[in-house]
């Protein structure tokens, strides 16, 4: 015969403190994690959705970032002669030379300033870049000292809105629009004609990679194939989405970490809802006793008690999930061991990572109930009743 659901549910409701305070620490616990979560996969997401299927990156041989690639004109002449490119109603190759750097912008979280990643490009860069779209103002016109900066940016540094003037280079520089890539990488970085910074930097011919278009899916391979064997290019060639995706790397210490914590938090939290198991058991005695007089056995006892250790668990995990809730799209920024500049990104917390929080309170629950619960289970009826 097996115990009513009811009778653990009364029991958590007649412990209201009890229940509340092992609830919560398991909550935090949950939240902690949860966070982690919602920080990592944000990032990746902002990672792995930048680039279109087709575009190419090219890059100087063993160089891990664009930030630490140098490539010439030259280079460029070479690369977009390359058969399989993409072409625009013109009929000029879909090809972008770039020069690659950092400013520094200061904002209420970095009041120090931190490195933003600034790209300096051509028009045919912008086309290419079709998932990049403009939120508000204009596109910066050639031969003049104006940017367009991601939304990231402008949401986390006042300094870089409609309007306002940036200071890098030799001279001053107009905030004339607002990017929004959706959750690509392009939301953490400032927009510039490739011309005008080459100049202010004198890298007219040092210059950092090329961006282009395979024309299909058949002759994207056969095209990075191409450039990456080209011995006048010493360069290599890979998809836009496979660098972005190689940056991830970025995520991994703050998850690590993250686990570590989690991992010590739970410790604690299973102890303290072992404790609370093992306090219910002392104090119901008496009613494991009668429980037992009424011909329920020690194994259904066992299962009852464990049962209210998960119920426990499962209203810890849920209202951790309801603290991190509120962090869902909210925007942060990272630092990253590739680019040497922040990468601006949105916290996801999905429904996968909800459920993900509540298993781990579930273990959480199913750890420290297990031995409490055999406990109870294991109490003879005299002596139990005995405690009376």
């Amino acid at each position: 015969m097996t115990i009513p659901l009811s009778y653990n549910l009364r029991n958590l409701v007649e412990r209201k403190t009890t229940t509340v305070m092992t609830a919560l620490g398991i909550a935090l616990t949950v939240a902690v994690l949860l966070s982690i979560l919602a920080l990592v996969d944000g990032l990746r997401t902002s990672l792995q959705a930048t680039g279109d299927p087709l575009n190419i990156l090219v890059l100087r041989k063993g160089s891990n970032a664009e930030l630490n690639s140098v490539l010439t004109p030259e280079h460029y002449q070479v690369v977009r002669s390359k058969p399989g490119i993409a072409t625009n109603s013109a009929g000029q190759s879909l090809t972008s030379l770039e020069l690659i750097t950092v400013i520094v912008l200061e904002g209420p979280e970095a009041p120090g300033g931190i490195n933003i990643t600034l790209r300096g490009l051509s028009p045919e860069g912008i086309t290419i870049r079709d998932g990049v779209k403009l939120k508000e103002g204009r596109w910066f016109q050639p031969g003049r000292r104006e940017v367009v900066v991601g939304k990231g940016v402008a949401e986390r540094y006042p300094m870089a809105r409609m309007g306002r003037t940036l200071s890098f280079g030799r001279g001053e520089w107009q905030v004339v629009g607002v990017i929004d890539a959706g959750r690509g990488a392009a939301n953490s970085e400032v927009f510039c004609d490739l011309n005008q910074l080459a100049s202010d930097q004198n890298r007219e011919t040092a210059l950092s990679s090329i961006l282009l278009r395979a024309s299909d899916t058949a002759t994207r391979q056969a095209l990075i194939n191409d450039i990456s064997s080209d011995r006048r290019l010493n360069a290599d060639a890979l998809t836009e989405r496979a660098y972005y995706e190689q940056q991830t790397t970025s995520a991994a210490p703050i998850q690590y970490l993250g686990y570590f914590v989690s991992i010590i938090m739970a410790i604690g939290s299973c102890f303290a809802a072992m404790n609370t198991m093992y306090a219910a058991v002392s104090r119901r005695s008496a009613e494991i006793g009668t429980l037992r007089i009424l011909g329920f056995s020690r194994r259904s006892i066992l299962l009852s008690f464990f049962l209210e250790s998960l119920l426990l668990s499962i209203i810890g995990g849920i209202l951790g999930c309801l603290l991190v809730l509120p962090l869902n799209n909210i925007t942060t920024g990272i630092g990253s061991f590739v680019s040497f500049s922040e990468i601006t990104f949105q916290l996801r917390v999905t429904p996968q990572t909800m459920l993900a929080g509540i298993a781990f309170a579930v273990l959480m629950g199913a750890l420290g109930g297990l031995f409490p619960a055999s406990s109870a289970a294991r109490k003879e009826i005299l002596a139990a009743l005995r405690q009376v």
